[in-house]
Parts: structure tokens; sequence; C-alpha cells
């Protein structure tokens, strides 16, 4: 089998990333679910209902913000076909990538033949439904939830406890120790919202899964503000994004986040693949808390 042209790989990491240093360098968090005044909050779905997951999750939601769409739903041009609707004229599709791989025969230093997989990125479009006439009435409006900011929310608070991570109360920061192993929260009652509290304590637990009990993450940290902490920082931001949108809820930046912008915009500026390589971590971060519940 011919393997692909070298220049055709790194170009779609180098399109994704120059998207997303395009939207922080305009004060945009791409991965910011853009949607919540209008219905509940959620990851991008396929046409047949299927979640979107890691780097897809950031492109569509930041071609959700930009573009203005409203509704959370994506398909091709074939599938909008199928359903017995069309694309309307002129309108422009979204990028969304998959993992695909190629086989090699080789052989090694004894002379046996050996395979070798290489993975590669392969870019395809999407349209939002918002951009599709004739859909069935099932692609319509979903309905919104309701969800009371100022009390706590027992499905959620649920879902952490199953996490069995221990989470300490108490003080004005929030963070996760990796000595003692322990996250560390403010109490519920200091936040704003429930949303601002959910959200931090999806930020700090998508931290806590780098545990080396748990996913084992390294990516380089020494001290604190150096490259690696940048890219730690960008996997649980990330993470809480993806966890938020799971469990129906906002991502509210935090104010102490905004001096990460600078840190990531130089990270993903020196490694055009970093960004997609993020997205994987936090949505094995992610898949890691699912994977903890009953």
């Amino acid at each position: 089998m011919t393997r692909p042209a070298n220049p055709a790989r790194p170009e779609i990491h180098t399109r994704i990333t120059q998207q997303i240093i395009a939207q922080l360098e305009a004060g945009v968090r791409p991965w910011t679910q853009p949607w919540k005044a209008s219905i509940s909050v959620s990851r991008p779905l396929r046409h047949d209902g299927t979640p979107y997951n890691g780097i897809n999750v950031v492109l569509l939601w930041g071609e959700a913000a930009s573009r203005g769409f409203s509704r959370s739903t994506w398909m091709t041009f074939r599938q909008a076909l199928a359903l017995g609707a069309h694309v309307r004229k002129g309108e422009r599709g979204a990028t969304v990538v998959y993992t695909n791989q190629i086989v090699r025969e080789d052989t090694d230093d004894t002379g046996a033949e050996v395979q070798q997989r290489i993975p590669f990125l392969r870019a395809y479009t999407v349209f939002n439904v918002d951009q599709i006439e004739g859909l069935p009435e099932r692609y319509g409006e979903p309905e919104t939830i309701e969800i009371n900011p100022d009390e706590r929310i027992a499905r959620i608070d649920a879902f952490f406890r199953h996490c069995g991570a221990e989470v300490r109360h108490g003080g004005g920061s929030a963070y996760y120790a990796p000595g003692p192993d322990h996250v560390q929260m403010p109490p519920f009652e200091c936040f704003e919202t429930a949303d601002d509290y959910y959200s931090t304590l999806g930020h700090e637990m998508t931290h806590w899964t780098r545990h080396p009990t748990r996913l084992d993450r390294d990516l380089g940290r020494q001290r604190f503000g150096d490259a690696g902490y940048a890219r730690e920082e960008l996997v649980a931001e990330l993470g809480a994004a993806f966890l938020c949108a799971d469990l129906g809820l906002a991502l509210e930046p935090r104010e102490d986040h905004a001096a990460y912008i600078a840190n990531w915009l130089e990270v993903l500026k020196d490694d055009k693949r970093f960004i997609v390589s993020a997205a994987s971590h936090a949505q094995k971060a992610v898949d890691h808390l699912h994977g903890l519940q009953p």
C-alpha cells in the first residue's frame, strides 16, 4: 500500500492549530460550549445522535461559537440527502477528523517480515443542522433543561462522589495536590453558581486523573509556569469542557485561567500537533471518570 505523502499528514494538524490559535488570540476559548443561553449544554452530535469526541468537540464548538449556530447536531452532505434534506446553497461546512492507519510490510533485523501500523489523520466536512433544510422533525429544537444554579445538583454530586477522589473543602483556592493525592476546593457557597463550582471541580478532577495509579500522564511539567505546566493546564481545561458538556453544565472560565492563554499560545505555536494530543488526553481523562461510575 502506498504511504500518504508526508506534506498531507501535518497539514491537518497545522490547520487545526492555526484555527485554535486565531480564536485564542481573539480572546475566545473554542472549547467553551457556545449555546447554553438557548438550550441545554451538550457535546456536538453526529446525525445519529452519537457524541463527537476529542479534538472534534473543540473544532465544532469553535465553529458554532464563531458562526452563531444554535444547535448541536452535524452531518455530512450525503447524510442530509439520505434523510430527504439538503444543505442550503452557499453554505460552508466545518472540518472534522478521524484517525486512520496504513499497514506497511517490512523486514526486521533478522530478515523476518513484520507489519507496521502507521496512524494518520483524515479530514472530512460536516454541516450544522442550522444550515440544512427539509430535515425530519426529530432534528428540531431540543427541549431546554432548567437547572437552578443556586442549589447543589444531586446527580452531579453523585458523579464526582463515585470517582472516589478525596475532595477537601476550605480556603480560597482550587487545585490538585499530586503528592497527598487530593483535590482542594473552596466551599460550594463561595461560588456564584452551581456551574461555577462543578466546572472548577471538573477541571481539578481532570488533573486528578494524571496520577501514576490512574492514567500516569506526564507532559513534562517540572515547575510552575513552564511549558509542561501549560500543557497539563490545557488538558485540564479541555477535560472540564468535555465533562461539563456530558453533565449538562456550562464551563465557567475562571479568572486565573486568563493568564494561561499566552502560555497556551506559545505551546501551540511551538508544537502544531499538541492541540490534537491535548484533546486526546482530555478525552481519556473524561472516559476514566465515566468508567468509575457504577
